[in-house]
């Protein structure tokens, strides 16, 4: 068996085996399939993913929101940098728009107030809200209560973001630039010899020089197959349930209306109401499961803000959001291994930052510099490089052959 390769021009120049690759993806999420696209111009490119389908676990389970104010100050960096594509992606990309207009109001109860308005007043949330008081709050939503969301300040350019259309997009284009996607195949070994990684997953193994860490809530496990540092990588479940609205009212031009200590949001979806208790809670990585206490606290919580009476849950479920300590994602070269590039800790983030992440990713794995439309909105390698996490001075970056 064999697969063709693609030079830099575009143009197929010979035959290479089957095993052997200029770069490995562990992971075909969203980090992971994003990457692995643009990489896909201009090297030989596998991805391995350990389900049955691409984005089974967190990616597929996202509530996606594009917010330019949402997250630590790295990942708003990212969101903004990412913004230009997910309004306007390349010709061809996708069939439908990725993204639709929503809106996001943060909303404050009378002691959450002075939160909101530190909140409200950072320099790069400024700009991008408007306070809006309580009449205007329940006019965009009425179910709100008045004596509940006593202050609120609206994002109006937040917008829905079409997860499946953004992640497909970027499989095909992977594929039609030669790139590989293995499912079924979990990572069961990872040793470097002789310049290359050799990567074992169920019984087959593959080469290259460079190893992309994009297995999501199982990043740490797999560095630690390959003997790599972990960086502190905290899978945490999120829960979110689908409810039915009030009779006879549309929500589908309200906006998500999030608790400015994120105690919960809500969202229209599809003609129901999307809800979440915004948990955290630490697990394992696993196939995350909704837990009736957070379904019920999802429930409760949105009760009490709003009028809206929950008489039946649709539908549940829950998905892992990773995070590392300082809630910012880790993209660079592992300061420990050659050639074991980090693309994890995307927390609840990945899909608005995706496209930003996978061209500072691509441009990195490849020994580049950041490109200066991402520098110039704030996307900085330092505050997404490993050695952030591993208390080490900065290095360089530990760059083979095959992406110099």
């Amino acid at each position: 068996m064999v697969v063709r390769r693609t030079d830099v021009c575009g143009e197929r120049d010979g035959f290479v085996s089957a095993t052997d690759f200029d770069i490995v993806v562990i992971g075909a999420g969203i980090a992971g399939a994003s990457a692995a696209a643009l990489l896909a111009q201009t090297r030989r490119v596998l991805v391995l993913e350990r389900e049955s389908q691409p984005g089974y676990h967190s990616t597929g389970r996202s509530a996606a929101l594009f917010s330019a104010i949402y997250g630590s100050p790295g990942v708003r960096a990212l969101s903004r940098a990412s913004r230009d594509f997910l309004y306007a992606p390349a010709p061809g990309f996708a069939e439908a728009p990725l993204v639709k207009p929503r809106g996001a109001l943060y909303i404050a109860s009378r002691d959450q107030v002075p939160a909101l308005d530190v909140f409200s007043a950072l320099p790069d949330i400024a700009p991008a809200t408007r306070a809006v008081d309580t009449a205007e709050a329940l006019r965009l939503c009425p179910i709100l209560r008045e004596d509940y969301a006593v202050r609120a300040v609206l994002e109006p350019d937040a917008a829905d973001v079409d997860v499946h259309s953004l992640h497909q997009g970027y499989l095909r284009m992977l594929r039609a630039r030669g790139g590989v996607v293995a499912t079924d195949r979990e990572v069961e070994r990872l040793e470097r010899r002789g310049g290359r990684w050799r990567v074992t997953a169920n019984g087959e193994t593959y080469s290259a020089p460079i190893v992309i860490n994009a297995a999501g809530a199982w990043a740490d496990v797999i560095a630690g197959l390959a003997g790599v540092a972990p960086v502190g990588l905290q899978p945490m479940r999120r829960t979110a349930v689908l409810v039915d609205p009030p009779e006879g009212v549309s929500v589908e031009a309200w906006p998500m209306v999030i608790d400015i200590d994120e105690q919960f949001y809500f969202k229209p979806d599809a003609g129901q109401l999307l809800l979440s208790p915004a948990d955290e809670t630490p697990v394992d990585p696993c196939d995350a499961q909704a837990d009736e206490w957070d379904v019920a606290t999802a429930v409760a919580r949105v009760e009490e803000a709003t009028t809206l009476q929950v008489r039946r849950v649709a539908h549940r479920w829950a998905g892992l959001r990773s995070f590392v300590a300082d809630r910012t994602p880790v993209v660079g070269y592992a300061p420990d291994a050659e050639g074991f590039f980090w693309l994890a800790g995307q927390g609840g983030y990945g899909i608005q930052t995706g496209p930003a992440m996978a061209e500072t990713a691509c441009a990195l794995v490849l020994g580049r510099e950041i490109p200066a439309r991402l520098a110039a909105l704030g996307v900085d390698a330092r505050d997404l490089a490993p050695e952030r996490l591993l208390g080490e001075p900065e290095t360089a970056q530990r760059v083979t052959g095959a992406a110099s």
